[in-house]
Order: structure tokens, then sequence, then C-alpha cells
């Protein structure tokens, strides 16, 4: 909870908006929870067995100590997902581990685990999940596939500054030519 909550302050901009992980301010997250989080980080997987919160845990450490989202270790946040998907079974963390296995080997590969995740029930009202496909349709040039996608997602979206970023997302979309 120390690893998330430091960087509550960066996660909506001075205007509202939603600041996704890779815009978030990283001078600004509070490094002494950091520390204190990273230290309990340890002591949870090296008191024995792992569990769910722990692997959780060692995930969030690992995108507080990174510098930027370019040089976080993806390697090792997709190799502990998938130890959270054997311990925690669940198509949310499935789709976070497409994300991830996505930063490091590229939209097209995460866009292929997405897919596999479709029928999932537990997706089909789950804003995350198209807002995913979305942004990586995108980062593929897929951009009327993008586009459905983003306006799936913003039709589920829950709360203003998500629908508000979805829109924006759109946006950029749709003004390319």
């Amino acid at each position: 909870m120390l690893l998330v909550h430091a960087r509550r302050a960066t996660r909506i901009g001075p205007d509202g908006s939603l600041a996704l992980l890779a815009d978030q301010d990283r001078t600004r997250w509070d490094r002494e929870m950091i520390a204190e989080g990273r230290a309990l980080v340890v002591t949870a997987l090296t008191g024995g067995r792992p569990g769910p919160y722990g692997v959780q845990a060692a995930i969030a450490a690992l995108h507080a100590e990174a510098p930027d989202v370019e040089r976080t270790d993806w390697p090792q946040i997709a190799a502990l997902y998938d130890v959270l998907l054997a311990l925690a079974p669940s198509p949310v963390v499935a789709l976070n581990r497409a994300v991830a296995i996505a930063m490091r080997d590229g939209p097209e590969a995460g866009l292929a685990l997405l897919d596999d995740l479709k029928d999932e029930p537990k997706l089909r009202a789950y804003h995350p999940y198209l807002a995913a496909r979305a942004d990586l349709l995108d980062r593929l040039g897929r951009l009327p596939e993008a586009a459905s996608a983003y306006r799936a997602a913003l039709e589920l979206a829950g709360t203003e500054p998500e629908r508000a970023h979805l829109r924006h997302r759109l946006a950029a979309i749709e003004e390319q030519p």
C-alpha cells in the first residue's frame, strides 16, 4: 500500500485530468514511502513462499524504482505477473500481464494476449480491458479499430477523469489524417 500511496499526488493533474503512470511526475513521488515499501517487499518475499499480495507489492516496487516507463524492468514485471497468475489466476491479472508483455515485447505480442481474453465474462464490461486494447491498436496504427475500442471503453468508464482521458485519446485518433 505504501508503494501505491507514494504516487497518489501525481495521479490527477492540476486540471483534474487522469495522469497515467507514464505521465506522472516521478520527482513528486514520496521517496520515503517508496523506501519503506521496498524494504517491506524484501521481507515479504524472503519470509517463506510469497503470496499474491507480496508479488503485487514487488511489481509496484519495480514501477516505483524506475526513473521512467522506458527504463522500467518490464521483463521482471512480466515474470512477476506469471507468478501472480499462477498464485491467483484471474482475467484482470491476465490483462495486466498482457500489458506488461506489450511493454516488454511490443504491442503486437500484448494484443495477441488480449485477444485471447476477449471472451472472458469479467472483462466484457471492464473498461480498462477495452482501453488497453485501444492503446495497443493505436500503437500499431490500426486507428479505426482503436477508435472503436476507445468508444466502447468510454461507455463503460466509471469516473469523469477516466472518461475525459478516453475522450482525449479518441479525439487524438480522430484528428489524424
